[in-house]
Formats: C-alpha cells, sequence, structure tokens
C-alpha cells in the first residue's frame, strides 16, 4: 500500500459517516418558501456529525423556524440535536403558544439529558403579514436587516434545559417586504483567522451589505465574509447561519 492509498475506514468511522448523512437529512429544503417568506440555509459541521440543529416547520398559518446550538461536541452533542428535531416536530402542532412550546421543550430537554447538556436556540414563527414571534434561549443575537438599519433580539431566557422549570418571553417583530431576519451560531462568529483574530462583530458589517438581496444570497454573503476573514484557518466549531425574507 503507497503513502497515497486511503486508510481503509474503521467500524467507528463509518458509524460517524452514516450518522453525519442522516443528521444532513433531518434538514430542510435551501432555499425554502413558504407563502410570502423566503428561507436558506448554510450548515457545516466541524467534524463528521454536529450539535447544531436547524428546522423550518409550516403549520396552518405560520412558518415555524429553529435555529441552535448543543452544549459539547461529537456524538452526544449529534443525539441531542437529533432529539430537538424530534421533539419540535412533535409539539408544533399542538400549537401551544411560543412561549408554552419553548417551555416545553426545555423540559422534556432537562429531563431527559445530563446536568451539563442544554442548549441555546432561537426559535420563533413568521406569518403572512410580516409579523415574526420569536424567543431568544441563551443564542447569539439574531439580527433584524432592514433597507436601513441592523436590530438585535437579545436573549429572552436562559438555554433550553438548563431547568426542568423554565419561562420564556417572546419579542414581535414587523418585516416589511425585503426584510429579512439572520440568524446563526456562535461557530460562525468565534471563529479565528491565522492571527488568532476572532471574526465577531464583523457579522454585523457583513449583514449590512445584505440589505435587498434574496435569502440564499444573504447566507452567502455572510459565509464568504467570514471566510475571506479567516483566510486558511478552519472552523473549529460547527457553523450554521439562516436568513428568513419576507418576499
Amino acid at each position: 500500500m503507497t503513502t497515497t492509498d486511503a486508510m481503509p475506514q474503521s467500524a467507528a468511522e463509518r458509524d460517524l459517516a452514516t450518522a453525519g448523512q442522516l443528521q444532513r437529512m433531518l434538514l430542510p429544503r435551501s432555499p425554502y418558501t413558504w407563502r410570502n417568506w423566503t428561507a436558506a440555509h448554510h450548515y457545516e459541521p466541524a467534524g463528521a456529525v454536529s450539535g447544531d440543529y436547524l428546522d423550518l416547520v409550516p403549520n396552518g398559518d405560520r412558518l415555524y423556524f429553529m435555529l441552535g446550538d448543543v452544549s459539547g461536541k461529537g456524538v452526544v452533542a449529534s443525539l441531542l440535536m437529533a432529539q430537538l428535531h424530534a421533539m419540535f416536530r412533535t409539539l408544533i402542532p399542538f400549537q401551544a403558544s411560543l412561549e408554552d412550546l419553548m417551555t416545553r421543550a426545555s423540559a422534556l430537554l432537562c429531563a431527559s439529558s445530563l446536568p451539563a447538556q442544554y442548549a441555546t436556540l432561537v426559535s420563533g414563527y413568521a406569518e403572512p403579514d410580516g409579523r415574526i414571534v420569536i424567543v431568544n434561549a441563551g443564542h447569539p443575537p439574531p439580527l433584524l436587516v432592514t433597507a436601513s438599519e441592523r436590530h438585535e433580539v437579545q436573549p429572552t431566557g436562559y438555554p433550553i434545559g438548563i431547568f426542568c422549570e423554565s419561562q420564556f418571553s417572546t419579542t414581535t417583530l414587523s418585516l416589511a417586504p425585503g426584510d429579512a431576519l439572520l440568524l446563526f451560531t456562535d461557530g460562525l462568529t468565534e471563529a479565528r483567522n491565522v492571527d488568532e483574530n476572532e471574526y465577531g462583530l464583523r457579522i454585523e458589517t457583513a449583514a449590512s451589505a445584505t440589505a435587498g438581496l434574496a435569502a440564499h444570497e444573504i447566507v452567502m454573503h455572510v459565509v464568504e465574509h467570514q471566510r475571506r476573514f479567516r483566510g486558511e484557518a478552519p472552523n473549529a466549531d460547527d457553523v450554521s447561519v439562516m436568513a428568513i425574507r419576507r418576499s
């Protein structure tokens, strides 16, 4: 066998590769169109499997969206990611308020995971009239991007799963045609370049240049902006980005 030959995969490596493929099968299509909304996403695991969670679920007159980051890395985080996917897909059809939806999801995660396991999460729904109702459970603030401003949606509760009895409050946004909501995990903003500088608030510069772009163009612009900043340095964490735009 020469040095250029690929080493055969072990059973564990094959299992991880299969788990990664199954995770990708859980992702919504991108771009995703519903009524007068279009969503797009970028999903980039740092390894074979990911602890990032994102989904889009239409129900009645609402398009539910979720983007989160499970604590830890590797297989355990990927299992919790799949658990969140199943929980929200099960709970949403009951049409509870967003506050109750998050409270129930947090209680279920708390009861079925170890004490150090939790997830930061942005969850909400978009309605045909341009209204978005959102809960930020300890996650990096999403950005509302309009033609004239950027607005951060600050956390309104603790990460889910930390406490078995948690309460959450909502924020309501009103999007005009062309406005977009940009969501991302901290793998995007905490990435570093070869000089060990953090991408950080440069996300605001990237977002400012996306006004008027289509949802998939917004996502592509942000991802490419971060890649140019990193240069040859790899992402050390999973990176997920989602844009939800009112058509």
